[in-house]
């Protein structure tokens, strides 16, 4: 699969750094990436983008200003994109409305959108489109396998990690802790990696989008060390 991911600065770049080391070998990463400041109205995408965008199947967005979210379809014109994955872990970066406003531009270009809040809630179930689906097995919402010796955590493969990276580092972090501290433990270590998503109240969820995050990994965590018990 041929992924283009348009970023802004270290979040995005952090992200697709993560994509290059841990998805399968045979995908294709390409990275985009667009100035710090851009005007808040984008009236001419083809100031700030180039002629040609490498091929892509797969367009993840990850600007940093809702100027980025508003140059998606165009992006898509000119990578030939079929997908696109435009999560928010900040709300300002891409408000719901715009949101809203891309996939509908979006679906009448017949390419599929999904929108994450935050990245790492995206599961393979959000989409029917293949690329999107790809992209999930590998990255989004955290799964992890635990093995433990007595009552420690001996070993924690991760299944799906959180796209920003931090799944591989509460992995290492937890060995050798002890069960019943294990899930306080991975949300520790989720905000020591640190999380990127913002600590702005979010109305939908009435938490932060850097707390939900956390949960996300906690969950992982928890539905591991249970399954592990019953095996």
């Amino acid at each position: 699969m041929h992924i283009l991911i348009a970023i802004q600065g270290h979040y995005g770049q952090r992200i697709a750094d993560n994509v290059r080391k841990y998805g399968p070998a045979d995908w294709k990463v390409h990275t985009f990436a667009f100035p710090a400041e851009l005007p808040a109205i984008i009236d001419d995408a083809s100031e700030f983008l180039p002629k040609e965008l490498p091929e892509a199947d797969l367009l993840i967005s990850l600007g940093e200003h809702p100027g980025v979210a508003q140059m998606i379809p165009d992006m898509v014109k000119k990578s030939g994109a079929k997908a696109v994955i435009a999560p928010a872990d900040n709300r300002v970066w891409l408000p719901p409305g715009l949101a809203k406003q891309i996939k509908r531009k979006l679906e009448s270009m017949s390419v599929d959108m999904v929108y994450p809040v935050p990245f790492c809630s995206l599961a393979e179930k959000d989409s029917q489109n293949p690329h999107i689906r790809e992209f999930a097995k590998y990255f989004g919402r955290p799964e992890v396998d635990i093995e433990l010796d007595k009552d420690r955590i001996k070993r924690v493969s991760v299944i799906r990690g959180a796209p920003c990276g931090c799944s591989p580092y509460v992995a290492d972090g937890l060995v050798g802790v002890w069960d019943r501290d294990a899930v306080e433990k991975a949300g520790l270590l989720h905000h020591q990696y640190p999380c990127l998503s913002t600590m702005v109240m979010d109305q939908e969820f009435e938490d932060t989008l850097m707390h939900r995050g956390g949960l996300m990994t906690k969950l992982a965590v928890e539905k591991a060390i249970k399954s592990s018990k019953v095996a």
